[in-house]
């Protein structure tokens, strides 16, 4: 009897469903995506542009091997079901499987689920669909006219700046940061004084001269104010409200990020990996269990069985009153990835600490913000007493606020993430309007307005989500391309732009300020969405985009100016014209100016060669040696860097990954690549960091 044939996204997550529907199914995976545009064609694009845009597929290099493998499955299969993740780029690559795969008078079924574990899988298999086209031609629209920018702008660039790469998205964040330096470079500090009286138990800030907010700027005009200052204050108005604080909605894919930031300290790329390993599925004794919903969502909904099993939970281990009211968890946005649930754990009873044994140190603390996160979501608001007294003395007016809390709510299982309303330090005497009261003291104090901050990447991230600047499952990929093409750096977690990340905003503003905009990439994003839900053509959409983006940069290449490179202050040894600096495949290099008419290019020596690093990592077949880069002198891959070990010639070992210009965000020593694309920290044991 034939078997069903199973393709899902990551073999990590085979593995788990294969658990799950037995033998009767084979269960094997895609590893991503299988194919992709060429670079072949007119100008590399990989779009036919003359026959409506076509565009040109690929199999990937490195999965030719793993394709033959799934088209003899496929042959050998009696159904086939594609099971890839459930948003716009899983629904691609269903798509490019079926159109690889053998289908011929078989069925071929796309199956949708939110969640892995048993239940969840099931009855994905009970009622499969098919691939919905209109999500695969949106996809496919956004592919086409971001090769189109990106391919275009990169090489004119590359041409007149020596600026790597450009794009409708990174280029967009990249003049977020940009702009954020040049606010901060154009700030003027400006002095100014607060002032506050000091009482026995409490102080009170001035916040109104004559009515108006004070604009003291000088430490006379500050001192000249207080001297007019009468000994006795009175109590102008005294008023205490009940106040409530209510629980923000469960995680999306934008806030799940900002949060991980800001409160553990993990950058995009770092959270969404761990995440990723916790929806494929942790080893929980003889089970592999899927811990959280699938992690790239615009939804804040959660369904009724598991708010219906948080409430029992909540009725049990906290009492009723904790219970919240219903809320109607609406959707954020109309896109595909609001197709499901918001990131939430896959069962409450699964706690924490209960899951602690099975986690490393970071799963655990990744697992036990969004299990916080969805719970506290369900819970009622945290409540508190705010008790506002102000205090007349002439012309002026002085604020004190003191607050009490009175029922923790939310913050019972949130408030280690967030510290609500905590109880003043400042306590106010029984007073009442009319009664005044002495002051011990009056006190100035010189502050200084401060610059607008840098973005951090919480900051950031919250920033292109309210502006629309791409999908949230493209927020960490794109500002770890911006590191990797050196337009930024961090500071104190901060994001500065570099000057080549300055020069190419310059450069796109001044002929492409239009494309660069966050309007303009919000604007796609409606449009694409439109395509997604088929009342608009994606052909329509690209022919108008190309139609006019390409004049443009034909007037862009014709006038932007290119940037000469700069000369070392040396003459070339063969023709006498000066020697500059250039920008080659493996690195910087001198070569005379008058290039190509004279190739002289000056050997490198060895102080002047670029310092390879050494990793540390002990080599793994001689007891002495470490892991350091190389770069390869002769053969066909002359230029190419590798790793070796430090004892050579005595240990010849060749390490088998390439090294890539990031360091390793969770130790700092260099990644790696190897030949399927996956990227490893170099210290495979020691650190463990990978990415796929």
């Amino acid at each position: 009897m034939k078997q069903k044939l199973v393709i899902v996204e990551s073999p990590s997550k085979s593995k788990t469903i294969g658990g799950y529907l037995g033998n009767e199914y084979l269960v094997t995976s895609s590893k991503g995506h299988i194919r992709d545009l060429t670079t072949t064609g007119k100008g590399g694009l990989g779009i036919d542009i003359e026959h409506n845009f076509k565009p040109i597929y690929a199999i990937i290099p490195d999965k030719k091997t793993l394709v033959k493998e799934l088209i003899e499955a496929s042959k050998q299969a009696s159904e086939i079901y594609l099971a890839t993740d459930p948003d716009r780029e899983g629904e691609a690559i269903s798509w490019h499987l079926a159109e690889v795969l053998d289908v011929a008078k078989k069925p071929v079924y796309r199956v949708f689920f939110n969640e892995i574990t048993k239940k969840a899988i099931l009855e994905a298999f009970e009622h499969p669909g098919q691939i919905n086209e209109h999500l695969v031609f949106s996809q496919e629209a956004r592919r086409v006219i971001d090769r189109i920018i990106g391919f275009k702008l990169s090489k004119l660039l590359q041409s007149k700046i020596k600026s790597k790469s450009a794009g409708r998205v990174q280029s967009a964040c990249l003049k977020l940061i940009v702009d954020k330096e040049r606010e901060i470079n154009a700030f003027v500090i400006e002095e100014y004084y607060e002032v506050k009286a000091v009482f026995d138990t409490f102080e009170a800030d001035l916040f109104k001269i004559q009515g108006k907010t004070p604009a003291l700027k000088t430490r006379e005009q500050t001192m000249s104010l207080i001297e007019q200052l009468k000994g006795r204050f009175v109590v102008s108005s005294l008023e205490t409200k009940h106040k409530s604080s209510e629980s923000k909605p469960p995680f999306i894919t934008s806030t799940f990020m900002q949060e991980a930031s800001s409160k553990l300290g993990y950058n995009s790329t770092k959270t969404m990996e761990i995440a990723q390993k916790l929806y494929e599925g942790i080893e929980i004794g003889n089970e592999n269990v899927g811990l959280i919903t699938y992690m790239r969502t615009d939804s804040i909904r959660l369904s009724e069985d598991f708010v219906t099993s948080a409430n029992r939970y909540i009725v049990t281990h906290y009492s009723k009153d904790y219970l919240g009211h219903p809320k109607m968890m609406k959707s954020n946005t109309g896109n595909m990835q609001d197709a499901h649930e918001a990131i939430r754990p896959t069962d409450i009873f699964r706690t924490p600490d209960s899951m602690k044994s099975y986690l490393t140190k970071e799963q655990q603390a990744i697992y036990q913000l969004i299990y916080a996160r969805a719970l506290a979501s369900l819970m009622k608001a945290s409540t508190y007493d705010q008790t506002i007294l102000v205090l007349e003395n002439g012309e002026t007016l002085f604020k004190a606020i003191q607050n009490k809390p009175d029922f923790d709510g939310y913050l019972k299982v949130y408030g280690k993430y967030d510290a609500g309303t905590t109880k003043s330090k400042d306590q106010l005497p029984n007073l009442t309007v009319g009664d005044y009261i002495l002051a011990n003291s009056v006190l100035e104090k010189q502050c200084f307005t401060n610059p607008p901050m840098r973005y951090s990447e919480s900051k950031l991230i919250k920033e292109m989500e309210e502006l629309g600047i791409g999908r949230p499952s493209t927020y960490a990929s794109t500002i770890l391309l911006l590191k990797k093409r050196k337009y930024i750096s961090e500071s104190d977690k901060k994001f500065v732009p570099s000057d080549q990340g300055m020069l190419t905003i310059d450069a796109l503003e001044e002929f492409f300020k239009e494309f660069i905009s966050a309007d303009y990439s919000k604007d796609m994003e409606d449009v694409l969405d439109q395509i997604a839900e088929g009342s608009k053509e994606p052909v329509d959409v690209v022919r108008s985009f190309y139609e006019y983006f390409n004049p443009i940069v034909v007037n862009a290449s014709r006038d932007m100016k290119k940037i000469p490179p700069t000369q070392t202050g040396e003459p070339c040894p063969l023709c006498g014209k000066p020697m500059v600096h250039r920008k080659g495949k493996y690195g910087e290099f001198e070569g005379c100016s008058d290039y190509p008419t004279c190739r002289y290019i000056k050997k490198a020596v060895e102080l002047d060669a670029p310092k390879l690093r050494d990793t540390l990592v002990a080599c793994p077949t001689c007891p002495t040696g470490t892991l350091v880069e190389r770069i390869a002198a002769r053969g066909k891959n002359k230029g190419n860097r590798f790793l070796a070990c430090s004892s050579f010639p005595k240990c010849k070992y060749v390490h088998p990954y390439t090294p890539i210009d990031i360091d390793c965000p969770k130790c700092g020593n260099l990644l790696v690549k190897n030949n399927e694309g996956h990227i490893f920290c170099v210290d495979e044991q020691g650190c463990g960091y990978h990415q796929h």
